[in-house]
C-alpha cells in the first residue's frame, strides 16, 4: 500500500484476443478455459512474459460450467506465465472484463501490485446445460438417502416424462423475464433512437473493422485460434440498403432492432496487460 505517496499512474501496455466467432461455428464445443488460455498465452508471447510472475490475473465469464469454479486460475496454469502468478475470477454480468480491468488498475495505482492482466471470455457454443430442477432435487435426495430401498424408491421418480427435457441457460432478466433485446427495444423507444440510426451505426462498425483488418491494425492485437484469423461475424460487404430490408426481431412490428443491427451470440476471449508507469 502507498504510505504518504501519491497514487501511481497506470499504463495499458497492450492487449490480445482470439478472433471472435459466431455461436456454434468455429468454436463449437470449445471451453471457456481453452479460449481464455489461448488469449492470455498470446499476450504472454507478444510481450515476452514467459516464466514471469505478474502481480495477478483477474477475469471471468458470464456463463460457466460448475467445473469452472476457478476458471482464471486454471487458465493461467495452462499458459507460459509463472505458475506462482495469483489469479482469480470476477463476475459482473456483461461488465465482467471491464470490472476486472478497473480492479487490477486500482491495485496497481495503490502500489499493491506492479503489473497485472485483466481478461474475459464467454461462449454459448459450450453452454452449461443442467437437468430439470425437480429432477435435480430427486438426485440430491437419492444422494442423501441411507438405504438401497430408499434410493430405489426415489429413483423411480426419475422416469417422469416431464423431467426429460434439459434445463438450458435462459436469456432473461430474473426480475422482469425479458431478454436483453427486449429491454433494449424499450430503451430505444423511450429515447427515440431511430431504426436508421441503429442501422448506420452497425454498418459503420463493420466497415471500420474490415478497414482495420485490411490496413493491418489488428495484426498485433489478435492471435489466430482454431483456424480463424479474423472475426467470422464480420460483414464488411453489407450495405445500408440490405440492413433496411430486415424485419425487427425485438419490439414487435414497430421495433427497431434487427439481426443486423444487434450483436449476434458470439464466442471469444481477450486479455489486457497493465502496469505502473514506473
Amino acid at each position: 500500500m502507498l504510505a504518504g505517496k501519491s497514487v501511481r499512474k497506470v499504463a495499458i501496455i497492450g492487449g490480445n484476443r482470439i478472433p471472435f466467432a459466431r455461436s456454434n461455428t468455429a468454436y463449437f464445443g470449445v471451453s471457456n478455459q481453452e479460449m481464455l488460455t489461448a488469449a492470455i498465452n498470446g499476450l504472454v508471447d507478444r510481450f515476452k512474459l514467459k516464466g514471469e510472475r505478474l502481480g495477478e490475473v483477474a477475469g471471468g465469464a458470464v456463463m460457466k460450467h460448475s467445473r469452472d469454479f476457478n476458471l482464471v486460475r486454471e487458465s493461467v496454469l495452462g499458459t507460459q506465465l509463472a505458475p506462482e502468478t495469483p489469479a482469480y475470477d470476477v463476475q459482473q454480468a456483461c461488465g465482467t472484463g471491464l470490472e476486472a480491468a478497473i480492479l487490477v488498475a486500482n491495485k496497481i495505482a495503490l502500489g499493491q501490485i506492479d503489473s497485472a492482466i485483466a481478461c474475459g471470455v464467454d461462449t454459448t457454443s459450450d453452454a452449461p446445460i443442467g437437468v430439470n430442477e425437480e429432477k435435480r432435487k430427486v438426485f440430491m435426495a437419492i444422494n442423501k438417502a441411507k438405504t438401497t430401498g430408499e434410493k430405489a424408491k426415489l429413483a423411480v421418480k426419475l422416469l417422469n416424462p416431464k423431467w426429460f427435457m434439459p434445463d438450458i441457460p435462459k436469456n432473461g432478466e430474473p426480475r422482469t423475464g425479458l431478454a436483453m433485446g427486449d429491454h433494449q427495444a424499450i430503451t430505444a423507444a423511450e429515447w427515440g433512437i431511430a431504426r436508421e440510426d441503429q442501422d448506420k451505426l452497425a454498418w459503420q462498425s463493420h466497415q471500420n473493422l474490415a478497414k482495420a483488418y485490411d490496413e493491418g491494425w489488428q495484426k498485433d492485437l489478435i492471435s489466430p485460434f482454431k483456424g480463424l484469423e479474423r472475426d467470422n461475424n464480420l460483414r464488411g460487404d453489407s450495405t445500408l440498403e440490405k440492413l433496411a430490408t430486415l424485419k425487427p426481431c425485438f419490439g414487435g412490428e414497430n421495433g427497431t432492432m434487427t439481426a443486423a443491427n444487434s450483436t449476434p451470440l458470439t464466442d471469444g476471449a481477450s486479455a489486457v496487460l497493465l502496469a505502473s508507469e514506473e
